[in-house]
């Protein structure tokens, strides 16, 4: 489809918590953050995934998980991510020009749960809720309503421009988990 667009929407890899003093938006990554972002990385370049641009929470366990991911495109960071509302990621996605095909959102929860799920496109009804693994949409989806773990990767086909961006107009394709990538 040559109107489709391309949503990734990715939840910064696991923070540490080791220096209690520190700031919440100063957390750095933990080791296991900074790995599940290097296997994340050599997925969506083994898939060719390249988003044109990438929009960044400030917070800097976000901008190291950008870092390590390294995916191609304008590098936009927007302190107002940090502590947005699904809602207002929402609102923010509208303001892409449409002519931008693909974009990668990088932030926190709970907006980027949020966001995903009233944007995707599947009704509860349609979700297989026992779903454990990955691999479907419908399983994917079904996890995510449970939770959208640290490092995990949303990919979401949107067949409306950017400016029309709202509930149920976006399909979940994949959730990307770092364990799943962890065991290959």
């Amino acid at each position: 489809m040559a109107d489709q667009r391309l949503l990734l929407v990715l939840r910064h890899a696991k923070s540490s918590w080791e220096d209690p003093e520190l700031e919440d938006h100063e957390r750095p990554l933990a080791p296991r953050g900074r790995q599940a972002a290097k296997l994340l990385r050599r997925w969506l370049r083994a898939q060719a995934i390249h988003p044109a641009v990438v929009l960044c929470s400030t917070a800097l366990r976000a901008r190291q998980t950008l870092e390590l991911v390294d995916p191609d495109g304008e590098r936009i960071f927007e302190p107002g991510l940090y502590d947005a509302s699904g809602a207002h990621l929402i609102e923010r996605l509208r303001d892409v020009p449409d002519g931008v095909d693909s974009v990668m959102l990088v932030g926190h929860n709970p907006a980027v749960h949020d966001a995903v799920l009233a944007l995707s496109d599947a009704p509860p009804s349609d979700v297989n809720q026992g779903a454990e693994t990955g691999g479907t949409a419908s399983s994917d989806l079904a996890h995510l309503k449970r939770k959208f773990p640290t490092g995990a990767l949303a990919l979401l086909t949107l067949s409306c421009r950017w400016s029309e961006l709202g509930p149920h107009c976006a399909e979940l394709v994949r959730l990307i988990r770092p364990k799943h990538l962890e065991q290959r």
